[in-house]
């Protein structure tokens, strides 16, 4: 399923000396992405918090193709690849204003823990949100 897609225009403050948008916030795009897809599924992550569970990031990976510059609107899609019994693996392209363009795309992968950082099983109230919009598992 792909998210809708997350409107985020690129501020000052994403920008280098060049006005390029830094490497670090496609990063942070993608945690924008993911934090929406989860919530259009009905899983808010203060919500999951409050619950006891966390999604730590345990990997990332970024393909830069081409640049956003300063005052740019960036559309972010956010797809989950995989859900395993102890994490979830998200996609991620994040396209040009008129999605012609395809500037940067990645993954990230999230273990689930509980409060004391221990990794536990997926909660079922989570996994059952999730089912209905990611692929069958390989």
């Amino acid at each position: 399923m792909n998210s809708s897609p997350v409107k985020i225009r690129a501020i000052y403050a994403d920008t280098d000396a060049m006005g390029i948008v830094y490497h670090t916030n496609y990063i942070r795009w993608f945690e924008i992405g993911r934090t929406e897809l989860l919530r259009n599924m009905g899983i808010v992550y203060s919500e999951m918090e409050a619950a006891g569970f966390n999604l730590p990031l345990t990997e990332v990976y970024c393909h830069y193709n081409l640049p956003a510059r300063y005052d740019d609107l960036v559309l972010v899609e956010t797809e989950i690849a995989h859900v395993k019994w102890v994490s979830m693996k998200f996609t991620y392209c994040i396209w040009d204003e008129n999605r012609e363009n395809l500037l940067t795309e990645g993954y990230t992968v999230h273990a689930c823990t509980d409060r004391n950082g221990k990794i536990v099983r997926i909660p079922i109230q989570i996994s059952d949100r999730i089912k209905p919009y990611y692929p069958k598992n390989p």
